[in-house]
């Protein structure tokens, strides 16, 4: 049975589409068929982070609108055999799409196996964002260790609640917690909140904690999903982040402040 997975947050720039990358890769590279959806019509930034910018044919309004079928629209990433990406539009606008509209492509990827589906949500908490998580089974909520970030996260929660196929039916979209861009030591000086903070605000379980990192930027420029640099930070926090979403019991990291040695404090490395 496919899980449709929307990775969502409100606010933009708080690394969604990192956060989607990843997580389809992680779960491609431990061998589940897995297709992520750039919902993000008219923008399009899924594809680049894929590194799959250049070999965009069709689209998913293509496929909407009976353009193209969703085996011409899918490319194969060429790294994991297991990973497809479904582009968005950069011609469109996010009216193009509707909850028929998605509700064909959701079913037409079942239908060819996939067992999970990626929904890479746009920014807001308008038609584009709600169409994303309506057919959502889990919700992976990315957040900012900031006051405005979290806010907009805690609406999404409502709508999550209230606004899906699963609400309707009166059941419930399994929420997760991913926390981009922390920083403990930062967060021990007050410069931004801890993740006791955001858990407090938002009441839902704690997927897994990425910390700031070069890597990211560096990864996102090349094309590659951060996931796939083993020896990065973040890299290593979205494998953490993979097991735990599989049921695998992984301690977290990157919450604490690393304890300097006596060397350390002496020549202040």
């Amino acid at each position: 049975m496919a899980r449709v997975i929307v990775v969502t947050s409100g606010k933009g720039g708080v690394g969604k589409t990192t956060t989607s990358a990843s997580i389809a890769a992680g779960l491609a590279k431990r061998g589940n068929k897995t297709a992520v959806i750039d919902f993000d019509v008219g923008l399009r930034n899924l594809d680049l982070i894929m590194g799959c910018e250049r070999r965009v044919v069709y689209d998913f309004v293509n496929v909407v609108n009976n353009e193209a079928t969703l085996q011409q629209s899918l490319i194969k990433d060429k790294r994991l055999e297991n990973l497809f990406i479904l582009p968005a539009s950069q011609t469109r606008d996010k009216d193009a799409l509707s909850v028929e509209g998605v509700e064909k492509v959701i079913a037409g990827l079942k239908d060819m196996g996939f067992e999970y589906i990626i929904c890479d949500s746009p920014a807001g908490i308008e038609k584009g964002a709600q169409l994303a998580m309506y057919y959502a089974d889990d919700a992976i909520v990315t957040t900012n260790p900031e006051v405005s970030s979290v806010r907009d996260s805690d609406r999404i929660l409502g709508i999550l609640s209230s606004k899906t196929a699963k609400a309707e039916k009166g059941e419930e979209v399994k929420q997760h917690l991913v926390l981009n861009r922390y920083s403990p030591e930062r967060a021990a000086s007050g410069d931004m909140l801890s993740v006791t903070d955001v858990l407090e605000i938002l009441g839902i379980p704690l997927l897994g904690v990425v910390p700031e990192s070069e890597a990211v930027l560096q990864s996102s420029n090349a094309g590659i999903p951060v996931i796939l640099d083993a020896d990065a930070d973040a890299g290593q926090a979205y494998e953490d982040i993979i097991a735990r979403f599989l049921g695998e019991d992984k301690p977290h990291r990157f919450i604490e402040a690393e304890k300097k040695g006596f060397f350390q404090k002496l020549f202040g490395g």
